[in-house]
């Protein structure tokens, strides 16, 4: 199943697929798509940035056009994947507040989990989105526009109830997506809290105080991650060496980057590569 809306007009693209055909299975390889992917039917194994994360039956995961992921064993799954185009995440925050918690590049991609009412309610969801597609007329776009930004609401209320603290203020939820969202944009040049707490006009201790309410990580840990999460990246799927990546990721200094880069993950950044490389 390949279900496609496109508007040459505005250049957006929604699909909707098992990734069941061959069609499918390129736009696991389409740069700018965010991927949607929901384990309906069976527990599914993916490779998402070079590591393997098992989806379990029921099972939701978000994945921004950063991340590369590979699917081996399709059936079972049903994914929707747009462009930017479609839907901005980024310019639609104030409708569906997922920006910074549903997707983001600062850690593993989310994954919700549904219960049996969720599941009914995914259905019904996909149900109505598969028939829209059989809909063609000037409001189709619109309406399937609707329908995704529905289904992202309710993650978004999904994924905010797995946090230790789900009556948490909407004020710190958001201050810790906007975190999130900062760095981002700027996980490159700016490797401290300090630099962060101050785009928020917040102190570091504040922010600390924030994160640990909502059952995240460190700040620091967010700017770590991300920035071992991109050195990977770059370290397995492209040809830079040692000291291209340090550069790519903020480091002046080869040395430190490699002191980092192990510390982080027990492996010189070196080594990771060759390992990564003779899978």
């Amino acid at each position: 199943m390949k279900l496609v809306y496109k508007s040459l007009k505005e250049e957006s693209t929604l699909v909707l697929t098992n990734f069941n055909c061959a069609p499918s299975q390129e736009l696991l390889a389409s740069s700018g798509m965010y991927k949607i992917i929901w384990a309906r039917d069976a527990s599914r194994e993916l490779l998402i940035d070079g590591y393997k994360i098992t989806l379990q039956k029921g099972q939701v995961i978000f994945c921004t056009p950063l991340n590369i992921l590979e699917i081996k064993q399709r059936d079972g799954l049903v994914a929707l994947v747009f462009n930017r185009e479609f839907y901005c995440i980024r310019e639609h925050d104030d409708e569906v507040s997922c920006n910074g918690f549903l997707f983001y590049g600062s850690s593993e991609p989310p994954v919700i989990t549904l219960d049996e009412k969720e599941l009914k309610s995914f259905d019904a969801m996909f149900l109505m989105m598969r028939e829209e597609f059989e809909t063609r007329d000037h409001i189709q776009g619109e309406m399937l526009r609707v329908l995704l930004k529905r289904l992202l609401i309710k993650s978004s209320r999904l994924i905010k109830n797995t946090i230790p603290a789900p009556d948490i203020a909407t004020s710190q939820y958001d201050l810790v997506r906007q975190y999130h969202i900062l760095v981002e944009q700027h996980f490159r040049s700016k490797h401290k809290v300090a630099d962060y707490a101050d785009l928020l006009f917040k102190s570091p201790k504040t922010l600390s105080n924030h994160f640990k309410q909502v059952g995240e990580k460190t700040p620091l840990q967010v700017i770590n991650d991300r920035i071992i999460l991109e050195a990977k990246r770059l370290l397995i799927y492209s040809d830079k060496n040692v000291e291209e990546v340090a550069y790519g990721v903020g480091f002046n200094d080869a040395g430190h980057f490699s002191k980092f880069f192990k510390k982080h993950t027990t492996l010189p950044p070196g080594m990771f590569k060759k390992t990564k490389s003779s899978l």
